[in-house]
């Protein structure tokens, strides 16, 4: 299944991140990886394969139930 664009952060200075897309039932999240330490310590341990980024909350505006936009999967 191809992903479906769902929105750039409208106020990044590049104009590239962070980005959202919608894959099925999946959310695909471009972010920034978050390295501060008292961030990861509160976070606790990843499972392998996994990070954690940071995404602000102007963002949720892109993700249709926030939006009000009725999901349509294909």
């Amino acid at each position: 299944m191809a992903l479906r664009f769902l929105g750039k952060d409208p106020d990044s200075p590049d104009g590239d991140s962070p980005t959202v897309w919608e894959d099925g039932d999946d959310y695909i999240l471009q972010g920034f990886v978050t390295t501060e330490p008292a961030v990861l310590d509160q976070v606790g341990d990843l499972p392998k394969g996994e990070t954690v980024i940071r995404f602000p909350k102007r963002m949720m505006q892109f993700f249709p139930e926030v939006a009000g936009a009725s999901r349509t999967d294909a």
